[in-house]
């Protein structure tokens, strides 16, 4: 439908004309002509519906805030500036700002006093969703979530499976940079949060043993916590954060930015060149991260036995021989590559799916470090249960 084309309120030629068109500066222009009385009104007047229909043809129109009434009527009603009184009342309640400064005054006058007469308009209510409903999408969306990450754990089993029987076509100076990234970077903060969590068991620990005269046992609970479980934890923990957040980050935004499709232009595949060297890196560096945590955490646990529950340093260090042994350090370390890959394949996951804009890359991010460190503890748990079983 033209800008211009009128709205025509009655059946006859001669009838109230209305005829929306488009501002100068993108507002909604309406002008209204012809008698606008009872007389010439049909009995249900349509104009309301008409000038929606033609709102909904023209949407750089309809999303406007802005409306301008101008007219050269030549009649004028109460039916009639109740017809147009409808009109101006709706396009308020649509959000607009409504102008009817180019009328005469007297019928913006009789125009207002109508709008003021007519009853509120209210907005409808929106529907509450029931708590099935709720817990049926919620269901529904972490199954596609699971689906998703089943996906990406079969593409990584066919596509890594084949490039690790041809090693010489895996992107080594790409998994270089990455254990850089991850692993290098990381010795600080994985180190602090490692020392301070070894002081704190040793204080929990002492508080109590030493009520019993039984300081050295602190030795036996930092170590063996520390090794099986506070050591691979803690660093997954960390490095989900971290890392797999990084991950997320890095490729949504090339998602937004559409390289990741270039690479797939000139035949390169993003699965070989920027997923596969963040796995392998990650692999790689956990174990290592793991171990350094380890030591800071059993350092940390010897400053306080020594200078808080009087265990010295040599005492401290003799007896960690007898309580632990390498069996002891395995079944922690062997928790470490499963806890690699989950976080590696949720940062990746998150950012391959990303789609908008940048608020999505926030919001890819955001599950990406739920999902993963979720996912973490669960397999510790998981892991803990199997050892149980086992007789570990």
């Amino acid at each position: 439908m033209p800008a211009n084309e009128s709205i025509t309120a009655s059946d006859t030629g001669n009838g109230p004309m209305l005829e929306p068109a488009r501002g100068s500066e993108g507002e909604l222009c309406l002008h209204f002509s012809g008698p606008w009385d009872l007389a010439h009104l049909p009995s249900e007047p349509d104009a309301e519906a008409r000038l929606a229909t033609w709102l909904a043809s023209h949407p750089e129109v309809a999303n406007g805030r802005q409306a301008t009434v101008e007219g050269a009527l030549s009649a004028l009603d109460s039916a009639g500036a109740l017809v147009i009184a409808r009109i101006v009342d709706g396009l308020e309640h649509d959000g607009r700002q409504v102008n009817l400064d180019a009328l005469p005054a007297g019928q913006r006058k009789l125009i207002d006093l109508l709008k003021g007469r007519l009853a509120p308009r209210e907005r409808p209510k929106p529907r509450r969703t029931g708590w099935l409903a709720m817990i049926g999408r919620a269901t529904v969306g972490k199954l596609i979530e699971t689906n998703a990450f089943l996906a990406f754990v079969g593409e990584l089993s066919m596509q890594g499976g084949r490039l690790l029987l041809m090693p010489w076509r895996v992107r080594w100076r790409e998994v270089v940079a990455e254990i850089e990234a991850a692993g290098l970077r990381a010795l600080g903060i994985v180190g602090l949060l490692s020392f301070l969590i070894g002081m704190v068991m040793a204080y929990q620990a002492g508080a109590t043993l030493s009520d019993y005269g039984a300081n050295i046992l602190i030795v036996n609970l930092v170590a063996i916590l520390t090794l099986r479980e506070m050591g691979p934890l803690l660093t997954a923990i960390i490095v989900a954060g971290r890392t797999g957040s990084s991950y997320t980050a890095q490729l949504g935004t090339m998602r937004i930015t559409e390289e990741i499709d270039a690479l797939r232009a000139i035949g390169i595949s993003p699965f070989e060149m920027l997923i596969l060297p963040k796995v392998i890196a990650l692999m790689i560096v956990l174990p290592l991260l793991t171990v350094f945590a380890n030591i800071l955490g059993l350092l940390g646990g010897a400053v306080v036995a020594a200078y808080r529950f009087e265990v010295s340093f040599a005492v401290y260090f003799d007896r960690l021989p007898e309580v632990v042994n390498l069996t002891t350090l395995l079944l922690g370390l062997v928790k470490t590559p499963v806890f690699a890959i989950v976080i590696a394949l949720i940062g990746c996951m998150q950012g391959m799916r990303v789609a908008g804009s940048a608020l999505a890359v926030g919001r890819a991010t955001t599950v990406s470090v739920v999902q993963a460190t979720f996912l973490v503890i669960v397999i510790d748990a998981l892991f803990s249960v199997l050892f149980n079983l086992m007789g570990y």
